[in-house]
């Protein structure tokens, strides 16, 4: 039985149609620099190009080797 990786699955969203969502990057600190139009902006989670998700879904799941 495989695991799956705890670490990808808090980082992603998984829609029920396949697609893989993300955020935008720059959120976490330095955000008093930032105008609050880009603050709003970046909230969003967008999609994953389809080589994106091939890399993601290969790493999605943990098998032990040995």
């Amino acid at each position: 039985m495989t695991k799956l990786r705890q670490a990808i699955l808090k980082r992603f969203k998984f829609t029920k149609s396949g697609k893989i969502l993300r955020r935008l990057t720059g959120q976490d600190h330095f955000r008093t620099k930032k105008p609050s139009k880009k603050i709003r902006k970046i909230r969003k989670l967008i999609p994953l190009s389809k080589s994106e998700i091939k890399i993601i879904k290969k790493y999605l799941h943990y098998t032990k080797r040995r």
